[in-house]
């Protein structure tokens, strides 16, 4: 957050007249594709449209995103469902205003030839991101099963570096999302999707939050992001083309890699978000949170409700 320094202040009573400058609302945000379109609104100029000066930090650990939401260098964050509901047990007090996207077959585990189901993977080396939505997506391939993080040797490594590990031959199995997932399926037919998170509709699935303070004090701003999401997830389903483009440059994918993954991708405007998380997202957290809780119970103590992880104040006035 920003915060006026003395100097600044001092400043400010000799240009009584100068105009009050906006606060910059710093968003934090990974090289996922259903981020999308907060780079659509950020490069046409979306947000400055809504009134609100946005500026997007990137990150490529989960971690590096929760600590400069903590420390105060990020004032909302683009993060898993199952991320804010570690955060909470963190004793972060981290709640969602919108839904941005649901994940299909854009987050899977993927292989080499050694291994041709869920069921050999009994002593491989699976690099996945701990505490992501790569680990979720590894624990619930797992149980459905009938195994446990037990019966693997993990390979702890972000999900953008996990396919490159596959490749290279370091670890045997990779969960990891797109378009890293295309980029690795790109070397041959020794590669393979062993489980998708379409195995589960609904189980990953990408929120933006930011904590109840932040929240309280700025909900015209919240507005004005939300407002200009919708605004960009308009433009690209009328413009798959050129948005897809700002999308594939963002996430650093070729277009045609690019247009494979992104079917795997479901994004929300303001009246899917509405219908979303006044229905089956509330039934969701709770089955997310009990997977969770189940195989890490040192680190789950509590399985939050909808109710309690989500703030739909601004989204739900956009709606009157």
């Amino acid at each position: 957050m920003k915060f006026a320094s003395a100097a600044l202040f001092a400043l400010g009573l000799g240009l009584m007249a100068a105009p009050v400058q906006a606060e910059t609302i710093k968003i934090g945000l990974q090289p996922w594709l259903g981020y999308g379109p907060l780079w659509i609104a950020e490069k046409q100029g979306f947000f400055k449209e809504q009134g609100v000066d946005v500026q997007l930090v990137n990150f490529s650990w989960d971690a590096d995103l929760a600590a400069a939401l903590a420390s105060g260098n990020i004032n909302v964050t683009s993060i898993a469902t199952n991320g804010l509901i570690l955060q909470r047990n963190n004793g972060i007090d981290l709640k969602a205003f919108m839904l941005m996207d649901g994940s299909t077959t854009a987050d899977a585990v993927l292989s080499n030839k050694s291994v041709n189901s869920i069921t050999e993977l009994k002593g491989k080396k699976v690099a996945y991101e701990l505490g992501a939505t790569s680990d979720l997506l590894i624990n619930y391939a797992l149980k459905v099963n009938g195994m446990s993080l037990k019966d693997i040797e993990a390979v702890p490594i972000n999900a953008s570096d996990a396919g490159l590990a596959l490749i290279a031959g370091r670890v045997d199995v990779a969960v990891t999302y797109e378009p890293y997932i295309s980029a690795a399926l790109a070397q041959g037919p020794d590669f393979k999707i062993l489980f998708s998170a379409g195995e589960k509709p609904g189980l990953i699935s990408d929120i933006l939050a930011a904590q109840s303070d932040f929240l309280a004090a700025h909900p015209t701003e919240l507005q004005g992001i939300i407002k200009a999401w919708d605004q960009a997830v308009t433009y690209l389903r009328a413009n798959p083309d050129e948005g897809g483009k700002i999308i594939a440059d963002a996430v650093g994918s070729p277009i045609d890699e690019f247009k494979t993954a992104f079917a795997g991708v479901q994004l929300f405007d303001i009246k899917e978000n509405l219908a979303e998380l006044d229905g089956d997202f509330q039934a969701t957290v709770g089955e997310i949170g009990a997977l969770m809780q189940e195989a890490k119970p040192d680190e789950i103590k509590t399985i939050p409700t909808g109710d309690e992880i989500l703030d739909l104040t601004a989204l739900k006035g956009l709606a009157q």
